[in-house]
């Protein structure tokens, strides 16, 4: 099942722990990215893996009602990051496969590629340009001949 709205504005911050926004303010955090939903949904193919999430997410909110709010995005943003502290150090940590699919989600992303000037497109079928092969190398084995036995 995928997640809800609010689990996903409570991923956003541990995402943009893994991919902070640029210095300079151009390129914005993974969370701040919106790629939470498409960690979600690639996720969801491992369901070990999101049940995990999930179970993360449910201890976030647990955190949260422990200073008295009634789920974690509630938490003011100084909160939040201490009760994301809290959580890395217990067994309801994030899975580490989170940061993995955060990079591949983040790093496909259309804006991210545009910056980093790249097209937004798969390499098919418009393809690449790659040069011809020069098999001249191949020569001196051409010239040897085959060296193994023939049945």
């Amino acid at each position: 099942m995928p997640l809800d709205d609010d689990q996903r504005r409570a991923l956003a911050p541990v995402l943009n722990g893994f991919i902070p926004p640029g210095a300079d303010g151009v390129l914005p955090g993974a969370g701040d990215l919106g790629v939470a939903a498409d960690v979600d949904a690639a996720l969801q193919r491992l369901p070990q893996v999101h049940a995990q999430l999930i179970e993360s997410l449910e201890a976030l909110d647990r955190l949260a009602a422990r200073r008295g709010a009634p789920r974690f995005t509630a938490l003011p943003a100084a909160e939040q990051a201490e009760a994301l502290g809290e959580l890395s150090c217990s067994p309801q940590a994030f899975p580490p496969m989170l940061m993995l699919f955060t990079f591949a989600c983040y790093y496909k992303h259309p804006q991210v590629l545009a910056h980093y000037g790249l097209e937004a497109r798969a390499p098919h079928p418009t393809g690449y340009s790659v040069a011809p092969t020069d098999f001249a190398f191949l020569e001196p084995v051409r010239r040897r001949g085959p060296i193994y036995r023939r049945p």
